[in-house]
Formats: structure tokens, sequence, C-alpha cells
């Protein structure tokens, strides 16, 4: 995983993998990486219940909302789109 702007990311990533280390279908580790554009769901990195979690974390960590309207591939399913997703959720609450 790249160095990013968001250091979040990383926790993001980091939070991922781990959800990957009990996986008999996906290894983490230096030969298979998890790449920024790489599909958690084609992956099988999350299946429903995995994005349920990750929402979880990104709620917790971030203290933001994730609506139902919000649970897209486009918001959640790959470490790019996370970035895109959470940043947008943090400017609008950080704006008046």
């Amino acid at each position: 995983l790249r160095e990013r702007a968001y250091p979040w990311l990383r926790d993001a990533a980091v939070f991922l993998e781990a959800m990957c280390a009990g996986s008999t279908v996906i290894e983490v580790g230096p030969a298979h990486t998890l790449g920024d554009e790489d599909s958690l769901l084609e992956r099988s990195i999350i299946d429903s219940t995995g994005e349920l979690e990750l929402v979880n974390f990104l709620e917790e960590e971030f203290a933001i909302t994730v609506k139902d309207d919000e649970l897209l591939p486009e918001n959640l399913d790959s470490l790019n789109s996370l970035e895109s997703f959470v940043t947008r959720k943090l400017a609008v609450a950080s704006s008046p």
C-alpha cells in the first residue's frame, strides 16, 4: 500500500488485512498485497457481513454516519473508494 495523504487509510488497510488473516481464500503477505484499486468483494476480502464490520469501523474511527443508500461499491469496494468516500464525509461534517 503506497503512502497517502490520509494516515487513517493505513488503519483501514490494517483492518481489512486483519479480516483476511483467517481467510482460506486470500493470503495477505508480500506475495499477495492489497492494491489500492483491488475490489474487496471480488477478492473475497469482505462479504456482506464484512461490509457491515467495515462500516462500523469507519463510523467509530471517524465519527461519521454511513447511510443505507451509501452502501455502494463505489464507496466501499477498494482502498481508493474508501479514501474518497471518507474524505467526502469528513468534508461535509466539517463544513458549516
